[in-house]
Parts: structure tokens; sequence; C-alpha cells
């Protein structure tokens, strides 16, 4: 057997390789239906019914895609630079305690002030978290991988600590969670009576400015050519550290823009549930779209849907809604597959 790198790949290649795999998938996931005794076609109807059947369902449905447009932007911009970050999670919860520090009540502004306010101190606490850890990589070499993913726990167990203690609002009945943030910093509801908030619009902004922040502009270039291959960027004259740094810099905020919209937008204050993996979550949706921008939003829908439907196909035929977390990885390792076999082809001898 001898692997061969393709010399043209054409466009259309590209785009079929992605949606051929997720079909493969769900013709996998379909075996497990009918282990489980059900009926696929009536599954997977069940599903779509459950997240986009109804105004209620499709808004809980971009609501659930929201942080994850946020994260899966972070590791697609990470990931160009070859910059593993695996910290998200660890980032979204540090976004919402600089949101509930700064926004809990020390001091009101008006909205149109406050909301942008708690986003750009969400994002920069996201961004200096990132920070250590690739220092860490670039001056001494270390693994980033390790010190992103254990940096998550201490920032569990900090934040564990504040609900807790410190910051525990004594108006919750005893339930460990901090005092809700004011009201001027609340982002409105897109739609009357729903949870669908301005965070999603956020969102899709912040998709387009990453896309046309790597397509059009010098520092996205320099992320591109570092992650494509960073001896020869160095050869070339980049500064490859401080490419990394500022590609660090911009994950971790992205991925803390997610904490602050999740704590402003849905929850109004800090807990220990906030996020239920929001951060790694987003590691899937950037593989699915192939680490393109633009592309995060289409799987975040893909995964949310997945996610929200699964919940009332469980009720609906009794099957468990562990069919969304078996989906979602059988999509991610197809995907996987399908743009290893789009760039290389295999020879038997």
């Amino acid at each position: 057997m001898r692997i061969e790198a393709r010399e043209n790949v054409s466009l259309t290649r590209k785009a079929l390789a992605p949606v051929l795999a997720v079909g493969a998938a769900m013709v996998v996931c379909s075996a497990l239906l009918v282990w489980a005794g059900a009926s696929p076609l009536e599954g997977w109807a069940l599903m779509l019914k459950g997240a986009l059947g109804s105004t209620f369902a499709l808004t809980e449905t971009l609501t659930r895609a929201t942080p994850l447009i946020f994260t899966g932007l972070a590791a697609a911009v990470a990931f160009r630079a070859k910059l593993w970050n695996i910290g998200a999670e660890g980032q979204l919860y540090i976004g919402a305690v600089v949101a509930t520090w700064l926004g809990a009540g020390s001091f009101e502004m008006p909205a149109f002030l406050m909301i942008p306010y708690l986003f750009l101190a969400g994002a920069v606490g996201g961004g200096l978290l990132l920070l250590l850890p690739t220092l860490l990589k670039t001056k001494l070499q270390v693994d980033e991988v390790v010190t992103t993913l254990l940096l998550n726990f201490i920032v569990l167990l900090f934040v564990n600590w504040l609900v807790f203690g410190p910051w525990k609002d004594p108006m919750a009945m005893g339930w460990p969670q901090a005092a809700p943030v004011v009201d001027s910093a609340l982002l409105p509801q897109l739609l009357a009576k729903t949870r669908l908030h301005l965070g999603f619009v956020i969102a899709l902004a912040c998709a387009v400015g990453a896309w046309w922040f790597m397509r059009a502009t010098t520092w996205g270039f320099e992320i591109r050519a570092v992650g494509a291959s960073p001896r020869a960027s160095r050869f070339a004259g980049m500064p490859v550290n401080a490419v990394i740094v500022r590609t660090a810099l911009l994950s971790g905020g992205l991925a803390a823009m997610a904490g602050v919209s999740e704590l402003l937008g849905v929850k109004e204050y800090l807990t220990l549930d906030l996020s239920p993996g929001f951060g790694y979550s987003g590691i899937v949706v950037a593989m699915l779209a192939a680490l393109h921008p633009l592309g995060v939003v289409a799987s975040s829908l893909f995964v949310a849907v997945i996610y929200i439907g699964a919940d009332s196909m469980s009720r609906a035929i009794n099957i468990s809604n562990y069919i969304a977390d078996v989906t979602t990885a059988v999509c991610l390792l197809s995907v996987l597959v399908s743009m290893f076999l789009t760039r290389y082809r295999i020879r038997w001898r």
C-alpha cells in the first residue's frame, strides 16, 4: 500500500466530500436505530421535527448553535496556525467570569455601551488565558494540547470556588450561583417569548469577520502560512512566534465570547452548568467545517439540530438521546476520512 498526494483537487470534489461523508455517517447511525428497534426514517423525521418543526424548536436550535459558532471559530482559527487549542471550555467560563465581575451590579451603563464592553472584556480574559500555554509552547516547546486541556479543569474549579464562596448569591435559595448581571447587560430577544437572543447575530458577524480576516488581511495570511509550514514562514521572514501569540489571543477571545453570550443571553448569572461542553463540541464543529469560518456556521447548525432533535426523538420513540453524541462522533470521523482521501490517494501494490 502506498499513499500519494493528489496534484490537482477540484473544487467540486472538495465540496462534495464532506457532504457524502455526513451522508455515509447517517447511514451508519441508521443501523444503530434499527438495532435499537426503531425505524430510521421515523427517527430522523422526529429529529428534524423536534429541531425545526415549529417556531419554538427552530429558535431553540439557533440558540444552541450560538455558542457553538463562537467555539467553532475559536478552534478553526487556532488550528489553522497548528495551535491545538483544546481549552475553549475553560476560556468560555473565563469570559463568563469576567462578564459577571463587571456586569453584576458594580456599575451600569446604557445597553448599547454595556453589552459591547462586556463582550470585549470577556474576550480579553479568554485571550489572556490561552496566552499562558501559548508562551510555554513558543518559549519552552511545551505541548499545548496538554496545557490547554488541563487549564479547563483549573478554571472549572475556580468557578466552583466562586459560586460556592465569595460570589454566591444570598438570594438564590442556597443554589450555587453568582448574582445576576444588571438589566442593561442582558442581550435583547430576537423573537418574543423565545430564548433566541442578539448573541446569534453577533456570532454570525464574528463568522463573517473571521472569514474576511483570514482571507483578506496580512495577519490572516500569516496565520495560514505558519500553519502550512512554520519553517518556510520563518525563512520568508515572518515572526512565527508572534503570529502564534496573536492567533492565541484571537482564538481565546472568540471562545470567551461564547461564555459572555450564554451568560447575557440565556442564564443571566454565572453557574457551573453554564456549558454542557460547548468548548469541546466546538472542535467537532470546526473539523466538520474543514476549518472554514463560514462553514462553521453551517456545521454549528447541523450539530445543534442533532442535539435538539435527539431530545425530542428520544421522548417520542424511547431511544437514548446519546444517539446525538454517537452521530456527531461518526460524522466527525467520516469527514476526517473524506478530507484525507480528498488530499491523498491510496495505491495498492
